[in-house]
C-alpha cells in the first residue's frame, strides 16, 4: 500500500491535506446551487455547505398547500443532492491530489 512512498514526509503530506481540505471548505461556502420544481414554481438555493440560503415560491401556490409541500420537498431534495455530488467531487479531487504530495 505504501510502496514508493517516503514515509518520512508523512507529516508534511498530512499538513498539505489539511490545508487542501480547508481551502475546499472555504470554496464550498461560496458556491451556490439552485434546484427548481413544478416548472420553476418553486426554487431552492443552497450553498456548498448544504445551508439553504433562499426559497422562491410562485404566488399561485400559496392557495394549494399540498402542492406547495410536494414541490418544496422535491426542490430541497434536489438541491441537497447537488451539494452532496459537489462534495464527493471535491473529495475525490483532494484525494486524487493526495498521491502527488508523496512525490
Amino acid at each position: 500500500m505504501f510502496e514508493g512512498m517516503d514515509l518520512s514526509k508523512m507529516g508534511e503530506m498530512l499538513q498539505k491535506a489539511q490545508e487542501e481540505a480547508k481551502k475546499i471548505q472555504e470554496e464550498s461556502a461560496n458556491k451556490q446551487f439552485t434546484a427548481k420544481s413544478g416548472g420553476g414554481m418553486v426554487k431552492v438555493t443552497a450553498n456548498g455547505l448544504g445551508e439553504v440560503t433562499d426559497i422562491d415560491i410562485d404566488d399561485s401556490l400559496l392557495e394549494d398547500k399540498d402542492s406547495l409541500q410536494i414541490l418544496l420537498i422535491s426542490a430541497i431534495n434536489d438541491v441537497l443532492k447537488m451539494v452532496e455530488d459537489d462534495r464527493k467531487l471535491s473529495a475525490s479531487k483532494m484525494f486524487g491530489s493526495f498521491g502527488k504530495f508523496g512525490s
